[in-house]
């Protein structure tokens, strides 16, 4: 059903075809609309739910967790500081491994202050033990978030579903929602095998000592690996429901043929899409959309770089004193090709600045060009604005 939507609403609205039984939240720009949205269909009595008004990002993932656990399909929200202020209960949520569902409305970090959009908030707790998808359309996040319960509760693990803010929270534009028979056929009640039970009591993350805690990490992040298998499946077998697929662990798209690739998370992939097909005179290039952060996709993204001469690394975020966050992980991964690319790393848009097609050339140009840039750099950053030493 093809509905002109803000992408907050289409979320919320997604959201609510997954007949979540408690969400718990806490407005935060950009993320308020997606709640807003949830709970005016819970007072309209539209939606069967608990919405929980809490009074901060931690209590709601506590609420989340709880509900979870004693056998409710639970869901939150949240961006920047209230990711931060979350992050103690999501290493609790993923460590338990308790399946819910969150939206990040990626935005950037403080200070100083700034409520637009790059994915700071997300990569700070990308080693919380969630499994991280990024959208790189409304369209796809909607579809993520119905494949992203089920994931969570066949795998058991938390799944957050990255969208960018304002980008694509609050940009309207034409969307296909899923029916309710297509999301009830497609993702089976919940249901927590581990869950609490006062019928039979037991405990859930009590102390682990020393002699265990090694065996705790090591399952978790086997776990986390073999859910590759299962965002695979449940982006075809959702692809044959409604017609369209989110591309799995990482798509490939551009020119299949091209010597240069370049790798993003997120919106910023529509850009330079449109910027390679408005200009034929710029080199092609094949793109890479690395879909799934965590678990990380080292087979499939060395098989998508066969053939590469130089791959750009392209981030919203950065790690300061270090660089690149998806850089480094990206030249691990292809260590172990016969012949990888040579990877350049750049970060862009950092607090929501303008990532115009132009941006296309500027990339294309520190790598190809004759002044070549080596190792990491913010791409658009302007010098003349910053004390010499700075520069």
């Amino acid at each position: 059903m093809a509905l002109a939507l803000e992408g907050s609403q289409a979320l919320a609205r997604t959201i609510a075809l997954c007949r979540p039984q408690v969400v718990a939240a806490y407005p935060i720009t950009p993320q308020t609309h997606i709640v807003e949205g949830i709970a005016k269909l819970v007072a309209d009595g539209k939606l069967d739910c608990e919405m929980v008004s809490v009074e901060s990002e931690h209590s709601a993932a506590s609420v989340a967790l709880g509900a979870a656990v004693a056998g409710s399909r639970a869901y939150t929200a949240s961006a920047s500081q209230g990711i931060l202020l979350m992050a103690e209960v999501l290493f609790d949520i993923a460590g338990l491994r308790v399946p819910l569902v969150m939206t990040c409305a990626n935005r950037a970090l403080s200070g100083p202050l700034n409520i637009w959009n790059d994915q700071q908030d997300s990569m700070a707790v990308r080693d919380a033990g969630w499994i991280q998808l990024y959208c790189a359309t409304n369209q796809e996040a909607i579809d993520t978030t119905v494949q992203a319960f089920r994931i969570a509760e066949r795998c058991e693990l938390p799944v957050m579903v990255c969208v960018d803010g304002f980008t694509l929270t609050h940009t309207l534009e034409p969307l296909d929602l899923p029916s309710a028979e297509q999301v009830d056929g497609f993702l089976p009640a919940y249901r927590f095998h581990h869950g609490l039970d006062p019928a039979d009591p037991r405990s859930l993350g009590t102390l682990v000592a020393p002699e265990h805690f090694s065996e705790v990490r090591h399952a978790h992040h086997q776990a986390l690996m073999r859910a590759q298998t299962e965002i695979e499946q449940a982006d075809h077998e959702w692809a044959a429901v409604v017609g369209r697929h989110c591309g799995g662990l990482l798509e490939v798209r551009g020119d299949a043929g091209a010597r240069l690739g370049i790798l993003t998370l997120g919106s910023v992939l529509g850009t330079l899409e449109d910027a390679m097909d408005n200009d034929p005179s710029l080199p092609r290039a094949r793109f890479i959309k690395l879909r799934s952060y965590r678990p990380f996709p080292a087979q499939a993204l060395r098989k998508a770089c066969e053939g590469l001469d130089t791959l750009i690394v392209l981030e919203r975020a950065l790690s300061p004193g270090a660089g690149g966050i998806v850089g480094p992980e990206v030249q691990t991964a292809l260590i172990e090709m016969e012949a990888p690319p040579r990877v350049h790393n750049f970060a862009a848009g950092l607090g929501g600045r303008d990532l115009t097609l132009d941006l296309y050339k500027s990339l294309v140009d520190a790598v190809l060009g004759e002044k070549r840039r080596h190792g990491f750099a913010i791409i658009d950053v302007d010098t003349t604005l910053l004390p010499e030493a700075d520069r």
